[in-house]
């Protein structure tokens, strides 16, 4: 019985002492207003060949179909984030490419505007005009799916013609394709490339702003782009998985990061873009979507890096056509 009352007290003082721990820990600013789920670590940017699956390892098999109910995050061993996975791999054709002859392309008309799906050996491009659009100035917009779809899927599963149009922006819109899963490369890790892949197959690109908008695992290519001179601004949709500092090099660190802007949506990630925003004075953050724009604030509409903790989950963000039409308009692009 001695014993026992003496393990008893071990364990007791053992408790008492690791909750008094946690109770002393201090809590982030950011994280008590937005989010209670702690921030994984911060991932250094990619390198050159990083993202080239193993020679040996055999191709991946199609994933199983998603659940009905909306996918979350998931630690992987290491503690980071992995990209949840919410479609089922469609397969897209690949063309021989000598990097330099024209590229085979539709077209048809889709929602009033004009519509081409370029053939390429990094797969599908699709592009996209609404009626009226000006070339003279207009800008651009590369929307970048995330996991387990390809571009084919995107642009058909999210209505992504649909969402353009919604946004009354003037502007050309092109989805290229991306990694499906991490035994992927990056399909397009120059933006110079892409861009000479639509001239190619003779579409004149306008002259205006350029918007990266990438969903989920689209950081993996998005992040490869930060130094690209002509992007303005990056909009990432519940993809802040990795690439902080390749992120920080775009809007604080980078030698052109004065000009640009960002806005980071958070909802699977909201512990990691939540963290990320507020290492930063400049930033803004608010909880969840207005209904229009002119409830963002001024301040929201202005700011350089602007942090929405999102109320829609991780598909939702593309699917509801509640957050891509609504982000485009707070970008330098204009309104038709």
């Amino acid at each position: 019985m001695k014993r026992l009352l003496v393990a008893a007290s071990a364990i007791a003082f053992a408790l008492s002492t690791s909750v008094t721990a946690r109770a002393e820990e201090p809590a982030s600013t950011w994280e008590s207003e937005l989010d209670d789920t702690p921030a994984p670590s911060k991932d250094e940017p990619g390198k050159p060949g990083e993202n080239a699956p193993p020679p040996a390892a055999p191709a991946p098999k199609a994933p199983a179909p998603a659940p009905k109910k909306p996918a979350t995050a998931t630690k992987t061993r290491s503690g980071r984030l992995a990209a949840p996975a919410v479609r089922s791999l469609t397969s897209t054709a690949r063309v021989r490419d000598d990097g330099e002859s024209r590229l085979e392309k539709s077209e048809d008309t889709v929602l009033g505007g004009r519509h081409w799906r370029i053939k390429t050996a990094q797969g599908a491009v699709h592009v996209w005009v609404p009626d009226g659009y000006d070339r003279d100035t207009a800008g651009t917009v590369v929307y970048v799916h995330g996991y387990y779809t390809d571009a084919d899927g995107a642009w058909r599963d999210y209505e992504l013609a649909k969402q353009f149009k919604k946004s009354r922006q003037n502007a050309m819109f092109i989805v290229p394709d991306a990694p499906a899963s991490n035994a992927q490369s990056v399909h397009w890790p120059a933006l110079t490339d892409l861009r000479k892949a639509v001239r190619r197959a003779n579409i004149k690109l306008p002259e205006g702003p350029i918007v990266v908008m990438g969903h989920s695992g689209a950081f993996r290519t998005v992040m490869q782009w930060v130094d690209h001179k002509l992007v303005d601004q990056i909009i990432l949709l519940d993809a802040m998985y990795a690439g902080e500092q390749a992120f920080d090099e775009f809007i604080k660190s980078g030698k052109r990061a004065d000009d640009h802007k960002m806005i980071v949506v958070g909802a699977s990630t909201a512990g990691a873009s939540g963290a990320f925003a507020g290492a930063y004075k400049f930033a803004v953050g608010r909880e969840g979507f207005p209904d229009s724009l002119t409830s963002f604030t001024k301040k929201e509409r202005q700011a350089k890096l602007l942090y929405v903790r999102s109320q829609y989950d991780h598909m939702s963000i593309v699917t509801s056509q509640k957050v891509i039409p609504l982000l485009l308009r707070v970008t330098p692009l204009k309104a038709l």
